[in-house]
């Protein structure tokens, strides 16, 4: 294998079990398998990969991976989906909410990120702003009204450090540059997406508040959080997507005219 495209085409399928023809035109993207089990058993159809590292399952033309959790691999699965050229990626995830107005199980929609992790430098200058496409971020905020929801809007942090809660200084930052919410992945897709010419978006559900010591993240919250909460974002994001294809609409507004890679 010589070329980009010849390695991430033979690397989909060593990662995920289905190759680049049998993912659909439309992606969510997960960090949790329990996404990838609702999707499955709502839709009736088989999971794939469940001897890789990144299981997934299809229904109609709409492919929901499981890519695990951090800024590696979600640049790793931009990456291989690069092969299958999707015409939109959604990713599903969760976040702290930074701000006092949050509270659990609400939902954010970012309209930008902010590159902390550092492997989206690997693929733009750290200037490059971490945007997603604002017509598939506009589908998502008509769903969320569709199921008489409402949604936070602002920007996303996104580290490759998991433990910092205890940290007061990074805490202070966080207040100063004043972003809504923090996570390990949106910057990375964001950018990853935009350098492979995928339209990208994402939502994302507050599942702690990790600014104060009373909201971190426990075994216990976070599991009534997904019990509560995670069902609908999930419908969410198919009935997006759903909106997408049945409309025929594209959300791929910009030409993608840097140089081939």
């Amino acid at each position: 294998m010589k070329t980009r495209k010849e390695i991430v085409t033979n690397w989909l399928p060593r990662y995920t079990g289905t190759s680049a023809e049998e993912i659909g035109g439309y992606v969510l993207l997960v960090n949790f398998n329990q996404y990838v089990d609702l999707f499955a058993e709502k839709f009736n159809v088989p999971i794939k990969g469940k001897d890789r590292v990144m299981t997934s399952a299809t229904y109609n033309d709409i492919t929901i991976i499981n890519f695990g959790m951090g800024s590696a691999n979600a640049a790793t699965v931009m990456d291989l989906l690069s092969s299958a050229s999707p015409k939109a990626v959604l990713f599903l995830g969760k976040c702290g909410g930074l701000k006092k107005i949050n509270q659990l199980g609400d939902l954010i929609l970012p309209i930008a990120a902010i590159r902390g992790e550092g492997t989206s430098n690997d693929y733009f200058p750290p200037e490059v702003p971490a945007l997603p496409a604002f017509n598939l971020q506009k589908a998502v905020s008509t769903n969320i009204r569709n199921h008489q929801l409402d949604y936070w809007t602002g920007t996303i942090y996104t580290t490759n450090r998991r433990v910092w809660e205890h940290d007061e200084d990074f805490k202070n930052y966080l207040r100063k540059i004043r972003v809504m919410g923090i996570d390990m992945e949106t910057a990375t897709i964001f950018t990853v997406g935009f350098y492979n010419s995928i339209p990208t978006g994402a939502l994302l559900l507050v599942s702690d508040q990790p600014m104060i010591s009373t909201g971190i993240k426990t075994e216990e919250s976070d599991r009534q959080v997904s019990k509560n909460f995670v069902m609908k974002q999930l419908e969410i994001g198919v009935d997006s997507l759903k909106e997408l294809i049945n409309q025929g609409l594209t959300v791929k507004h910009l030409k993608f005219d840097y140089d081939e890679h």
